[in-house]
C-alpha cells in the first residue's frame, strides 16, 4: 500500500474589497465574483469569512465544472506526509481603520 500521496496546491488570486457598515461590522466582497461575499465584527473575521467562502465556491465551480473567475497564480504537488506552506496572515489594526 503507497502512502506517498501527492496533493495539488492552486494559489489563487482574490481581490476584495471591505467596507464598514452603518450598523457596525464589516462586509468583503470580491469585485471579480459576484457570489463571493461576507460578513463580520472585525476586519480579520470578514477576510477570514471571504476567503473560506471562496475556498468552498472554488470546490463547488470544480465540482459543477464551471469556470473559477479568479487569476490562478500557481499550481504545485506536495507530498500529502508532510506539508510545508507559506500564506499570507492578514492582521489589522486600528491606526488603519477603515472609514
Amino acid at each position: 500500500m503507497n502512502n506517498n500521496k501527492t496533493l495539488t496546491i492552486k494559489e489563487y488570486e482574490l481581490p476584495i474589497v471591505i467596507q464598514k457598515e452603518t450598523g457596525g461590522g464589516f462586509t468583503a466582497y470580491c469585485s471579480q465574483w459576484k457570489d463571493c461575499y461576507a460578513q463580520g465584527d472585525m476586519i480579520e473575521e470578514v477576510i477570514n469569512e471571504v476567503s473560506y467562502v471562496a475556498s468552498s465556491l472554488i470546490e463547488l465551480y470544480e465540482e459543477e465544472g464551471m469556470k473559477i473567475p479568479l487569476k490562478l497564480k500557481k499550481t504545485s504537488q506536495k507530498s500529502a506526509r508532510a506539508l510545508k506552506l507559506t500564506f499570507p496572515l492578514i492582521v489589522s489594526s486600528d491606526q488603519y481603520a477603515i472609514g
